[in-house]
């Protein structure tokens, strides 16, 4: 009987990461590169979803910002795997041990999931003490202030120039665990007890603060787990593209991610995860529409900036007809009387 309920405990990550499970079967299965291709950067992106989630789900204070810590994840994997000629050349003023050294994969994306979280551990001292519109203007000057840093600092992250020859390093395997590792971290937190008494505050503060719940406290733990994960993700993604410029990772990247998971629910995991599969979904058929089709010997195309325009439009049809996103506060589960 105990076993029983455990399970029903962990049936909603277990229906996610097996629905991923599949999905990448399928794909394997088909074979078509570019499906798997796609495939990989989704689940990429979801890992940084699930990330943004567990601190903006849970705390309900929206934040623009978690980008950066992507940003930070991702140049600190490539600092860790670029070749050491090349770094001693383009990028002379990292000390010396990152210079001379190439890092594993694994000790690549742990240190700079590290880097990431230390990065939100002095951060949110300061900002996990705002509330509101304040602290979301906080974070979006956060993201302002990676963006600058990282776009002027020629000699540690080679400026507006590329970062190139990351290891391409991430499959679609690897991807699937990582994303699986997301969901597990996130629901374990949404029901630990820290994150039940953050919940309790972004449903009423005032009873909260009444019922000694430390809302500094558990939303600074929330912010650091949250930066660690999106960290990771921004480690996977250097990784997998092989490539990177400051640019990547600012409005364009945050406005993505943000819409994810706001078509999806913000308050729900498994909104996260089905809104990173659905605005994925839109945004691929757009840019094959914007690549062109031959019906009949006739080129059809779609005019360039569809994808944003498209995207836009989804966001604003899921928010008139679901508010509250695909799912809303609810979550997948294997009977209507789980708990």
């Amino acid at each position: 009987m105990r076993n029983t309920l455990s399970l029903k405990k962990w049936d909603t990550p277990l229906l996610l990461v097996g629905g991923l499970v599949i999905l990448t079967g399928l794909s394997s299965a088909l074979g078509y590169e570019q499906l798997t291709f796609s495939l990989t950067e989704m689940l990429i992106r979801l890992v940084v979803v699930v990330g943004i989630y567990i601190f903006v789900g849970n705390s309900g204070v929206i934040s623009f910002g978690h980008i950066g810590f992507m940003c930070i994840g991702a140049y600190a994997a490539a600092w860790l795997t670029l070749d050491p000629s090349w770094k001693q050349v383009m990028l002379s003023g990292l000390p010396v041990t990152l210079q001379e050294n190439t890092y594993p994969f694994g000790i690549a994306v742990l240190a700079a999931a590290c880097l990431a979280a230390f990065t939100a551990l002095l951060l949110g001292a300061a900002l996990m003490r705002l509330n509101g519109l304040a602290a979301s203007i906080a974070t979006f000057a956060f993201l302002a202030i990676v963006n600058s840093v990282y776009s002027n600092w020629d000699t540690v992250t080679g400026g507006t120039s590329s970062l190139i020859g990351i290891p391409n390093a991430v499959t679609v395997c690897i991807a699937l665990g990582f994303a699986a590792a997301a969901i597990i971290v996130a629901f374990a937190f949404q029901t630990s007890r820290v994150g039940l008494m953050l919940r309790a505050s972004r449903e009423d503060e005032v009873a909260a603060q009444a019922s000694s719940i430390g809302i500094f406290k558990v939303r600074l733990a929330a912010f650091v787990i949250s930066a660690f994960t999106v960290g990771a993700g921004g480690a996977l993604y250097a990784q997998f593209i092989g490539v990177l410029t400051p640019d990547a990772f600012y409005l364009g990247m945050a406005f993505v991610t943000l819409a994810m998971l706001v078509v999806g629910g913000v308050g729900s995991l498994t909104g996260a995860v089905l809104g990173t599969a659905a605005v994925t979904l839109v945004t691929e058929v757009l840019k094959v529409g914007e690549r062109g089709l031959t019906i009949a010997g006739t080129d059809l195309a779609l005019p360039l900036g569809s994808q944003e325009i498209g995207l836009g439009i989804a966001m604003m049809l899921i928010l008139i007809l679901r508010p509250a996103g695909i799912m809303g506060n609810d979550e997948v589960k294997l009977s209507r009387g789980a708990k």
